[in-house]
């Protein structure tokens, strides 16, 4: 809706047949023209088109309140901020007052003398929609003063009020947001005796404060934010307030690769042009690596070493595929290289980036942060691997492709893969292996001599997670080699492995990381 921002007067405002409307209205009317225009309400949020995104609309249709329930890293806070977007450019409101006041019908004793004393002539302010957002993380030190109010000495002493006074009253953040939307960010994490604070807000539109016998009839959309765990589970919601939100809505994370790559290209720093002036490095990230980075966080949301009740965010997948390139990038810079493609190799820097942003359960503790990473980004390769190249897992139908490239590990050679080394000598130690270079140009369709030796070091890395080969990682240093001859090697004392040994019979997928 348009306003006309040029008036500066009741009288003008009341002459141009200005209508006001209240806030739910505002959003179903400006809602209702963009679904007829078709346009994209809430830009840059992927993979809610037939779930979440409806839901909201639908709520917003209904002047509903709402809550989004949903764990860590699932687009919550985004989808709350653009709700905005849904309000008109610009309110008028009654100048110098506190609570952004409709100048047909002010609230507060201030809003009220003003009108009476100036009446038509009564000065008007155009407020524009960003400021009519509010926004607070419940924690458990929040108080009623900070979102209701509270009475102010200090005002009453200047003033020389008595606290019977209204205008002893100072405001907290939900009145001041009157006329606009306010939202909660993890809900329950407010203290009961706060959460029943707004109560009246949820239901009757209004506010007490402090036993004063005066309402204030409130106009505002709140909107909440909470994890599912906190909100069912646990009773951290008072069920009055839980009753007063009138429409909950559940998010989730990527339910394809498709999506969450789509999502990971969009929130990772992946352009890497210097600020300062100087030539960056010209990093390439062949599709497969993309497919991997995000197969991470699949594993990791299946996995029984997290807690899965506190999420897996799509911040791993954009901190991983930062960390792949920075490493990536690090190395051209080390070589002197302007260019470089990402490698295999290069997936071990992806571990801080993992490690940091989930929760292990006891058993994931037990076994260690960085070994639980390692794992999943094994089991990532693993299952993006098939996508390209026949099953190693498979005896009958997948594993003689790869017989040459066993074959040459079984007559005693191995590869040492230093994370650093320079593409020339990258090239040098993947092409002496016998067989490899056929395979990939066999099965996959590299762009280029630098993605072609990145897709052999692929088949390497996926032949060790199918326990076909073996692998030691040092410091800096990734070695291949003879599966046979590497439990040799671990049992130390020159002894056999057990008898019955099954190359297919891994259970334990952190078994090779401790």
């Amino acid at each position: 809706m348009s306003a006309p921002t040029d008036l500066s007067t009741l009288g003008e405002l009341k002459a141009s047949g200005y209508q006001v409307r209240s806030v739910k209205d505002e959003m179903r009317a400006n809602l209702i023209a963009k679904l007829r225009a078709d346009e994209n309400i809430f830009p840059g949020i992927l993979g809610y088109d037939q779930t979440v995104i409806p839901q909201i609309q639908n709520a917003i249709l209904a002047k509903h309140d709402l809550i989004l329930l949903g764990l860590r890293g699932q687009a919550k806070t985004r989808l709350i901020r653009m709700l905005p977007d849904l309000l008109d450019d610009y309110i008028p409101v009654l100048a110098d007052t506190p609570l952004n006041e409709n100048p047909f019908e002010p609230v507060t004793k201030q809003g009220r003398e003003v009108v009476d004393e100036h009446g038509d002539e009564t000065p008007i302010e155009w407020l524009p929609r960003e400021a009519r957002y509010g926004e607070k993380l419940a924690t458990p030190d929040t108080t009623i003063a900070d979102l209701i109010g509270d009475i102010d000495p200090i005002k009453a002493a200047n003033k020389r009020l008595t606290y019977a006074d209204e205008e002893v009253i100072h405001f907290g953040i939900i009145p001041r947001t009157n006329r606009g939307i306010f939202a909660i960010n993890e809900l329950p994490d407010l203290q009961p005796r706060i959460q029943v604070g707004l109560f009246n807000i949820m239901e009757e539109q209004d506010i007490q404060i402090r036993g004063f016998n005066v309402r204030f009839p409130l106009d505002v959309m709140m909107v909440f934010s909470a994890n599912p765990e906190d909100y069912t589970s646990r009773g951290n919601l008072v069920t009055p307030l839980k009753d007063r939100i009138d429409s909950q809505i559940i998010t989730h994370y990527p339910k394809t690769l498709d999506t969450g790559m789509a999502i990971t290209e969009q929130e990772a720093w992946i352009d890497r042009a210097s600020d300062d002036g100087e030539a960056a490095i010209d990093v390439h990230v062949p599709h497969f690596f993309r497919e991997i980075i995000e197969q991470i966080a699949f594993e990791a949301r299946e996995s029984e070493y997290i807690d899965q009740t506190s999420g897996v965010s799509v911040r791993v997948t954009r901190a991983a595929m930062e960390a792949l390139l920075s490493a990536a990038e690090r190395r051209a810079l080390l070589n002197g290289e302007e260019e470089t493609t990402v490698r295999i190799s290069d997936l071990m820097h992806v571990a801080p980036a993992i490690t940091g942003k989930v929760e292990l359960v006891y058993e994931g503790e037990q076994e260690g942060a960085q070994n639980v990473a390692l794992s999943l980004i094994g089991q990532a390769i693993r299952a993006i691997y098939t996508r390209y190249f026949p099953d190693p897992d498979d005896k009958e139908k997948g594993r003689p492709a790869y017989q040459d490239v066993l074959d040459w590990f079984a007559d005693g050679h191995s590869v040492d893969l230093e994370q650093d080394m320079s593409d020339d000598t990258y090239a040098e130690t993947l092409t002496q292996i016998d067989g490899l270079y056929d395979l990939v140009e066999q099965h996959a369709t590299p762009d280029s001599d630098a993605e072609r030796l990145v897709t052999m070091e692929f088949v390497l890395e996926a032949l060790h997670q199918n326990s076909l080969i073996g692998k030691e990682i040092g410091d800096g240093v990734q070695s291949y080699d003879d599966i046979m001859g590497s439990m040799l090697s671990s049992l130390g004392d020159g002894g056999m492995p057990d008898e019955g040994f099954d190359d297919d019979d891994d259970d334990d997928p952190l078994s090779r990381y401790r």
